[in-house]
């Protein structure tokens, strides 16, 4: 991310009510705090990886990044929950015109992709952590999320 996108992204914070923003991809991850304490930003030096390129719609953004697994929270004891691992846009399909990664009662394997976060033009596959059942899906599709807000109640298998 070069500086521009920086200044870009501390400028969306400082003029929110955002206290707390968080965006990773493969390459880097950027932290960025705001409140009593001075704004802190974090950048991880990117890291080598050898993956191979993963197919976008044409009517999809410029980039796709992966992200590993999404944070699962526990709901009951019966149900988990998987969350966005990041501030963003929800979508349920890879396209305008495709089908939906998932619908309730989906069985999906462990890294089975579930959704998009697109978080500023970069669309963020979000994997399922372990095998499990759809139950209920949380958000619309085209729905805003933020960091940790629940988009699955799921069911280990």
């Amino acid at each position: 991310m070069d500086i521009k996108d920086l200044k870009t992204l501390i400028k969306l914070v400082t003029d929110t009510d955002i206290t707390e923003f968080e965006i990773e991809n493969s390459e880097e991850k950027i932290l960025i705090k705001r409140g009593s304490q001075p704004e802190v930003i974090h950048m991880a030096a990117p890291q080598p990886f050898a993956a191979a390129p993963l197919p976008v719609a044409p009517a999809a953004a410029t980039a796709v990044a992966t992200t590993s697994a999404a944070p699962v929270v526990a709901v009951d004891d019966k149900y988990e929950t998987i969350t966005s691992p990041i501030v963003g846009t929800f979508y349920r399909k890879p396209g305008p015109d495709a089908d939906c990664y998932v619908e309730v009662g989906t069985t999906v394997d462990a890294g089975a992709t579930v959704c998009l976060v697109e978080a500023m033009k970069m669309f963020n596959e979000i994997e399922a952590e372990f095998k499990c059942r759809i139950v209920e899906i949380l958000k619309e599709d085209a729905a805003p999320v933020e960091y940790g807000e629940p988009l699955f109640k799921v069911e280990r298998i």
